[in-house]
């Protein structure tokens, strides 16, 4: 399984995802390659890191350009491969997506994000055009956690205008930094709620 992680912004903690997903497929024993496209290495540089614990491995391949071959030798010899793009339309977004089986999005409540899904829409199906299996999703990612915050609903029935939305949040927390920082994921944590949303994420995307 191909999954890549993909906006038309920064900022939206696709690099928390990926890197997250990555590390409760190693620790539920599966084989999982995170293949770093994104220029700000942050994937990779938290792969090192990782290398450095006691943690269980995630392989992480580097690549930039026109991905969509070396995506797909990695899906024959990977049991998962979470493709980390950069926050933008680019090249290795658009030659990911002919690749990929799933796109999650990752979204920020908050309207300056909201409105990329016209272009990130555009952009997908473009892609389906030539790789009719693709599925796209969008998950709201470092949501506010006050219960009275209407932000989140809002934001729920904008994007689902145009794309299928994930149940799950993951929420603001700062073990996801902490993690991130140390080569690990909320997994490995102590944030028990932090644990649990990204399981649940990563149970409602193998399972989509």
């Amino acid at each position: 399984m191909i999954i890549i992680l993909g906006s038309q912004k920064g900022g939206c903690g696709k690099s928390k995802i990926a890197t997250n997903l990555a590390a409760v497929a190693a620790h539920n024993g599966r084989d999982v390659v995170l293949l770093d496209t994104d220029s700000q290495c942050t994937s990779a540089t938290w792969a090192a890191d990782r290398e450095e614990t006691s943690a269980s491995p995630v392989a992480c391949v580097q690549r930039v350009g026109n991905i969509t071959a070396t995506a797909k030798e990695l899906d024959t010899k990977y049991d998962l491969v979470i493709i980390d793009a950069g926050g933008r339309d680019s090249q290795e977004l658009r030659t990911g997506l002919l690749a990929a089986d799933l796109l999650i999005s990752p979204f920020k409540p908050s309207q300056a994000d909201l409105d990329t899904v016209f272009q990130l829409s555009d952009v997908v199906r473009q892609a389906q055009d030539f790789n009719t299996s693709l599925k796209a999703m969008a998950v709201l990612t470092m949501s506010p956690t006050h219960p009275a915050n209407t932000e989140i609903q809002v934001s729920k029935d904008y994007l689902s205008e145009h794309m299928t939305v994930l149940d799950c949040l993951l929420y603001d927390r700062k073990a996801y930094r902490d993690a991130l920082s140390m080569g690990l994921g909320v997994i490995e944590h102590t944030d028990k709620k932090a644990q649990n949303e990204i399981t649940a994420l990563y149970n409602e995307i193998t399972n989509a």
